[in-house]
Parts: structure tokens; sequence; C-alpha cells
């Protein structure tokens, strides 16, 4: 699986509709309308995301590894 930063994995999923609800510290926390599902995206740097990390938000936001 391809290494994907908190700040580029946010881009791809703001792109398929998922909006910014709030920042607490460095956790950027992201909704879709109309859906009660939140993500939540570490951003630290251009450091890329732990790979559990991704793979859940992957699953919560209907990504596949072709969508990265």
């Amino acid at each position: 699986m391809k290494a994907v930063s908190g700040r580029a994995f946010a881009q791809i999923i703001e792109a398929r509709g998922w909006r910014l609800l709030r920042i607490h510290g460095s956790h950027h926390i992201y909704g879709l309308i109309g859906s009660n599902v939140r993500l939540s995206i570490l951003f630290h740097g251009n450091e890329a995301l732990k790979i559990g990390l991704l793979k859940h938000a992957m699953k919560l936001a209907g990504l596949g590894e072709e969508d990265l």
C-alpha cells in the first residue's frame, strides 16, 4: 500500500464530498453530509499515516487502494 500523509488523505476525501467539521489539536474531523460517520485524520507535518489508521479511514470513507 502506498504511503499517504494526513494532508494528502484529507485532499482525497474532500474531493469526494467530505467536509472539515472541526479541528482539535492535530486531529481534523471530517463528516459527510447526510451520514453520521466521522473521520479523524491526524496532521503531523508531511509524515505518513500508519497503515492501520489509513486502512480504517479508507474503509469508513468507502475508498480502495486504487483511490490513493
